[in-house]
């Protein structure tokens, strides 16, 4: 099965809906924004989905802001949605919102991030296992480096939300024991390329290039936005700076397929597949979902063929 075909493949104290035909369901989407190419991706995918089920979904882009989702989540209550689907900002200060929607009867699922809220108040999330994204980044390294001195600057996702919490947190844990490995600079870049490339400017300006060893980015669109930087400064990345990052988007496959990135992590941008499914069975027939539903996770690097997977998955909005 091609990569495309497998994207397209597809106890809440709520009283379940009557059986309903999927062509009959309208489903809000609060979307964090399009800050990565990732984002954008799941966006795609999402409404790719929503097609073939023949869904009606109704998209809001939060442009970054909590309070825009906030607002857009209220706005699909009063429209009387049969679900929501939300990839939260950040992960506190959801209750009042959530117990708004559970109110009025409206199963909440969260998708690729989660929230610090009782579980009672949504259906179920979807995420990939972050704290095991960044622990494979971290393994990667350690293996890389073979007990040879490392200088690591880290650039951390938007500050408070849960990957930048957890992608850091396995990243430590891949590391830990590896005295060889030091984490020297650690800042968030914000998911954004332009903040990545910014951020690693100010890196190599305080270390110099010379003592820095590898960069471990949250996502890959600020790994990106840094290798123009390194390249700035008259360095190779890739080879004089290595370089680790989690998502997989095509530009990474296509910037370790140049040599100029080490290594990604998989964060598959199908989470609406899953959560669809979830939602679907609740409301049809009152089927609960498990609490949290994984998706995979996969690393790649340059022994795989990086410019087959960049070709397959550039159509889809990244």
């Amino acid at each position: 099965m091609t990569f495309k075909a497998t994207l397209l493949a597809g106890a809440v104290a709520l009283a379940p809906m009557a059986a309903v035909a999927d062509d009959d369901l309208t489903i809000g989407f609060s979307q964090i924004g399009s800050e990565s190419g990732w984002r954008a991706a799941e966006t795609t995918v999402t409404r790719q989905q929503a097609e073939a089920r023949g869904i009606d979904l109704k998209f809001a882009d939060a442009q970054q802001k909590q309070e825009n989702q906030i607002k857009a989540i209220r706005s699909f209550i009063a429209q009387g949605v049969d679900g929501i689907l939300l990839a939260p900002v950040v992960a506190t200060g959801w209750d009042d919102v959530l117990e708004e929607a559970q109110d009025a009867e409206i199963p909440v699922i969260l998708m690729d991030r989660t929230v610090d809220a009782d579980e009672s108040l949504y259906l179920t999330a979807v995420t990939s296992d972050l704290v095991h994204e960044g622990q494979v980044a971290g393994e990667w390294l350690a293996k890389e480096m073979d007990g040879q001195p490392c200088r690591i600057v880290e650039l951390q996702g938007t500050t408070g939300s849960s990957p930048a919490i957890d992608r850091k947190a396995g990243f430590e844990q891949g590391i830990e024991g590896h005295d060889n490995l030091e984490i020297v600079r650690s800042q968030t870049g914000d998911f954004t390329r332009s903040q990545g490339k910014v951020v690693m400017e100010s890196f190599l300006k305080a270390e110099g290039g010379a003592n820095i060893c590898a960069l471990y980015a949250h996502n890959d669109d600020m790994a990106v936005g840094a290798i123009q930087a390194i390249k700035e400064a008259g360095l190779v990345p890739g080879k004089d700076i290595r370089i680790v990052a989690i998502d997989a988007v095509p530009d990474a496959h296509l910037a370790i397929a140049n040599g100029e990135m080490n290594a990604t992590i998989e964060l598959t941008p199908n989470m609406a597949g899953p959560a669809l499914d979830a939602l679907e069975a609740y409301l049809q027939s009152g089927t609960q979902p498990a609490k949290w539903i994984q998706t995979e996770s996969r690393l790649y690097t340059a022994a795989d063929d990086n410019m087959a997977v960049y070709e397959e998955k550039k159509s889809l909005g990244y």
